[in-house]
């Protein structure tokens, strides 16, 4: 059920592309099939505004854009998207922009001042930040310490890298995609969102949050498949998260912002092993 608003959804997109290669093997070359990770641009749009590009995997759009859109800090709740859709492109020009564009409307106490505005966003895949004026202006966005009473048992948080294998369907046929999953602290997944931007990944299971009504997400856990940078603890923080997780190592700025905003950091996540750098009191042993 839709607090407020409209979703339109889109044609089915494609998340991946079917091309010929060459393969090398011991001294032997044979041509076959190999699967490719698709990598698109999406523009998100503010009415008429353009407001960002970021180059994505097909899929879960909607959710980007809304997972954008409260991570930078543009809306802080659900009842701001007014609209949400996926802009039927140029009709004289068929095809083109076609399923590459999100338009959104927010509601009047949302809409931002187009005119002071001193800067667009642009994302690129391999870097959440870039094109942000400092960091300075990232960390000067207005964010809340997580749930201090949430509790995690160790035995659970071993687990769910299998899990997140286990449900990683496009990149077990490509190898090249990063992963974000939502889990209880029971260890059950809630979502899991693929994309070649780790960044995007986080903002779909986070956009998926909003449009579920499930926010702030006071009593979850995110894992994501790659590294633990700066702009994945501030996106954590903005939505509620108390714990994060990843299977490698996070940046000294992501460790830092965690220390500052009592969020639990974990990273080497890898069968029964992992640092804690930051938050450990919330991990305690059930029974």
């Amino acid at each position: 059920m839709r607090v407020c608003g409209r979703l339109v959804l889109p044609r089915k997109q494609r998340s991946l592309d079917l091309t010929q290669v060459s393969e090398w093997d011991e001294g032997k070359v044979q041509r076959k099939d190999d699967y490719l990770a698709a990598e698109e641009p999406l523009e998100i749009r503010i009415g008429k505004h353009p407001l960002s590009v970021t180059m994505r995997t097909p899929g879960d759009d909607l959710e980007l854009a809304a997972g954008f859109l409260l991570t930078e800090g543009l809306v802080q709740r659900r009842e701001q998207i007014a609209t949400l859709e996926h802009d039927p492109g140029d009709r004289e020009n068929p095809g083109a922009l076609r399923g590459n564009v999100v338009r959104v409307e927010l509601a009047p106490d949302a809409m931002p001042d187009f005119d002071k505005m001193r800067r667009h966003f642009f994302a690129a895949s391999s870097c959440g930040i870039c094109g942000k004026a400092s960091i300075d202006f990232v960390r000067a966005r207005v964010m809340h310490p997580p749930n201090s009473d949430f509790r995690l048992d160790p035995e659970v948080l071993v687990k769910l890298p299998d899990e997140l294998r286990a449900s990683q369907a496009v990149f077990g046929r490509t190898g090249g995609l990063h992963a974000a999953a939502l889990f209880d602290a029971r260890g059950k997944l809630l979502v899991l969102r693929e994309d070649i931007g780790r960044h995007n990944a986080v903002d779909k299971v986070i956009g998926w949050a909003i449009l579920e009504n499930r926010m702030p997400l006071k009593d979850v856990v995110m894992l994501v498949s790659g590294r633990g940078g700066f702009e994945i603890i501030q996106k954590a923080i903005v939505a509620g998260l108390p714990v994060v997780a990843s299977v490698s190592a996070p940046s000294s700025l992501a460790v830092q912002l965690a220390r500052e905003m009592n969020l639990t950091l974990i990273g080497f996540l890898r069968g029964r092993r992992f640092v804690v750098y930051a938050g450990d009191d919330r991990l305690a042993k059930s029974g």
